[in-house]
């Protein structure tokens, strides 16, 4: 079985302790703890923090990254879309810097993978240059899932 995976980044305008972001900073918790409660999730990057703001992407310690692990595109889909995350979505150039690239893609990966930074950047880099193909797509062109081999037990 397959599940899907998701990435996206931002550049945020200030430190995160800075009070530019303190808005943002104050919905996080609210916001995992809704995804953790909606119907198909399954996974997501955080450190011991509960988040993933200490977790590091890249070089620039002004990116952050935020990763997870869905049954299905439409369970994913339904929490992206809606209404308290677009709430958060609506304030994010308050937050985050107007990127030039894409900053977001999904992946399928086999059921119980958990996927690293290094893995997520990898697809999100591809996306970025080849745009939606089976190795990572966004919602505007998905592709289906792929038939995973079983893990041996």
């Amino acid at each position: 079985m397959a599940q899907l995976a998701q990435i996206n980044v931002g550049r945020i305008v200030a430190p995160v302790d800075d009070p530019r972001i303190a808005d943002f900073i104050a919905q996080l918790d609210e916001v995992n703890r809704l995804a953790e409660r909606s119907p198909g999730f399954v996974w997501r990057l955080q450190s011991d923090s509960g988040n993933a703001t200490d977790i590091v992407y890249s070089e620039d310690p002004f990116m952050l990254v935020n990763m997870s692990v869905w049954k299905s595109v439409d369970s994913l889909k339904d929490f992206t879309y809606g209404l308290r995350h677009m709430a958060a979505l609506r304030d994010r150039a308050k937050w985050f810097e107007k990127m030039a690239l894409p900053h977001y893609c999904l992946w399928w990966v086999p059921d119980g993978h958990r996927p690293s930074v290094t893995e997520a950047r990898e697809r999100l880099e591809h996306y970025q240059k080849h745009g939606a193909t089976p190795t990572s797509f966004w919602f505007s062109q998905c592709f289906p899932a792929p038939e995973f081999e079983s893990a041996a037990v």
